[in-house]
């Protein structure tokens, strides 16, 4: 199968600007434009293009407390009723990402929960909704992988590492200036320090002083909403594996490293292992599961392709109808 032709796929030019934003989302473009060779003026006129026209959005990510845990959930529905739940669930904070099936009778969702507690969602809303007809929760006991870290591969190792700031990641507590900054990146991560300046009322020396440390430090941790489909990646795919527990770090490590990973998770249950890909068609889905995963010693798969991803970092949408 080859990607959907209605899809307008971005020329090779703008989805390398796209991919300098993930190494750093408040990138100038002079600096872009000297690493990968462009005029300034023509990085600056692009980027207004893609950011105006809502083909991409470089948010920035709130912090998670340390004390939050999630839950991977699979939720059956009866057909009728797929697109309200879907909807309730994306409208609720706690529920970071929903991913709608493409059968369009499962939703795959990610709930944030604290650890070893009686999940309220989980244990009683769920079930007493009549649409559902099974639920399943695993508790996600690490991250390998999520999606802030992927990479569009069409930068050189080269580029990449001249674009991507040097981080020193230091524990500790921001203050409430640190908060209102962060807070007002939120929505639109490129925001120039004189309006966060203005959106915060303190003063602009300070915003740009806070802005750099907060970077400096691993703290304003930038993310780039893009629609995968416009960067030629027409399938979006969950695979769940079994993997024998003493090679589950390991293999969980290297499927970190594929590129077309943008999530990774060693969970409780029969599946002990979540995988969220992006790519190009059906073909290269067959080839990461029989050769990818396969090579890696997994015991077994399920893949759930995704007809929508309805509700994940930066993106709060609804369902779309269906015909």
């Amino acid at each position: 199968m080859t990607p959907n032709a209605a899809i307008d796929v971005l020329d090779e030019r703008d989805q390398r600007l796209v991919a300098a934003l993930q190494c750093d989302g408040r990138l100038t473009a002079e600096r872009a434009g000297d690493v990968l060779g462009m005029s300034p003026r023509t990085v600056h006129r692009r980027w207004r293009a893609l950011l105006a026209d809502g083909v991409c959005r470089v948010v920035a990510l709130p912090p998670r407390p340390d004390a939050i845990g999630a839950l991977l959930l699979r939720i059956r529905v009866l057909g009728g009723k797929v697109d309200a739940l879907t909807a309730a669930l994306a409208a609720r904070p706690d529920v970071p990402f929903v991913d709608l099936s493409a059968s369009g009778d499962e939703i795959l969702a990610v709930s944030w929960t604290r650890p070893g507690t009686r999940d309220h969602l989980v244990f009683r809303e769920l079930p007493a909704t009549r649409a559902v007809t099974s639920v399943t929760a695993d508790t996600i006991l690490h991250v390998f992988v999520e999606a802030s870290d992927w990479r569009h591969q069409v930068l050189s190792d080269a580029e990449r590492a001249a674009l991507t700031p040097a981080t020193t990641l230091v524990p500790g507590d921001t203050d409430e200036v640190d908060r209102a900054v962060l807070a007002a990146l939120e929505e639109d991560a490129r925001m120039p320090a004189a309006a966060v300046a203005a959106h915060t009322g303190h003063p602009d020396s300070t915003v740009r002083r806070r802005i750099a440390r907060l970077a400096r430090t691993g703290r304003l941790l930038t993310h780039v909403v893009v629609d995968p489909k416009r960067l030629g990646l027409a399938i979006d795919a969950n695979v769940m594996a079994r993997v024998a527990p003493g090679r589950l770090d390991a293999v969980g490590r290297a499927l970190a490293r594929h590129p077309a990973v943008h999530g990774a998770f060693a969970t409780t249950g029969a599946y002990n292992l979540h995988t969220a890909v992006w790519v190009r068609d059906l073909t290269d889905l067959y080839r990461f599961i029989t050769r990818d995963l396969g090579g890696l010693g997994v015991d077994g798969a399920e893949t759930v392709i995704v007809g929508q991803a309805v509700k994940r970092p930066g993106r709060t949408g609804r369902p779309r109808p269906r015909p």
